[in-house]
């Protein structure tokens, strides 16, 4: 009688799962220095026994959300559900780290999320094409900030509503479709697009397409380089 339990002496694993993946802890697990048994890793295949021929996948979003794979509209959880399934058949989505809890703990966790993993990877991407480099080193330095505070529970707490707005603003560009390639625990971008591109093939061309006007370069390098060279000069032993 009662609730059935995975949990057994022989597996005392801590094990919560969601839509987005897999927390695993306890156990053998306790050990830093230990690896990790195979059994406990439910959504990701082994390396040895992942597909030996890659396998490619596009992801669509708009406005920053993943809304399509490969070429079909999708809902989020058709979407992750598939995604998990895809990317962890190629052994693709495990984390294993020391995470610092909030009461001043260091604890051992396993994570198992693939769809995630892979989501984060082609978002980033995509927003390398649609954002500007100023926008994108700033979301990227507050990043840890509001994961952490997610982490910690307050999600409610006026800073994220302050950096939900600024996150939400950066995402209205964030449209197009990322090419990945998945094989053998690795889930390599291969190709991105968007209407939205500040990517120049003109200017960034080392080809006789070449548009950018070399000569300017001259007096930009001078300017940039002035406040290093009047340090040096008054800094010279």
């Amino acid at each position: 009688c009662g609730i059935p339990s995975p949990v057994k002496k022989s597996s005392p694993y801590s094990i919560d799962r969601n839509l987005l993946g897999m927390a695993i802890e306890a156990g053998i697990l306790e050990d830093p220095w230990a690896e990790p048994p195979e059994e406990v890793y439910l959504m990701t295949k082994a390396i040895e026994q992942t597909p030996n021929t890659p396998e490619y996948l596009e992801i669509g979003f708009d406005c920053g959300n993943p809304v399509s794979l490969n070429g079909k509209d999708l809902s989020p959880v058709a979407l992750i559900s598939q995604l998990n399934e895809i990317v962890g058949n190629h052994g693709v989505g495990r984390i294993d780290m020391i995470e610092n809890r909030l009461v001043g703990i260091k604890s051992r966790e396993i994570y198992e999320t693939p769809a995630i993993l892979v989501l984060m990877h082609a978002h980033r991407d995509l927003e390398s094409l649609t954002l500007t480099a100023d926008v994108t080193r700033y979301k990227r330095g507050i990043e840890e900030t509001y994961s952490q505070m997610i982490y910690n529970g307050l999600w409610y707490n006026p800073l994220k509503t302050a950096l939900d707005a600024f996150i939400q603003d950066t995402q209205k560009r964030v449209t197009g479709t990322v090419r990945l390639k998945l094989f053998k625990g690795n889930a390599t971008i291969v190709g991105r697009k968007s209407e939205n591109s500040l990517y120049s093939f003109d200017l960034a061309t080392y080809g006789a397409e070449d548009e950018f006007d070399h000569k300017a370069a001259e007096g930009f390098v001078y300017v940039w380089g002035l406040p290093t060279r009047i340090w040096s000069e008054k800094n010279r032993g």
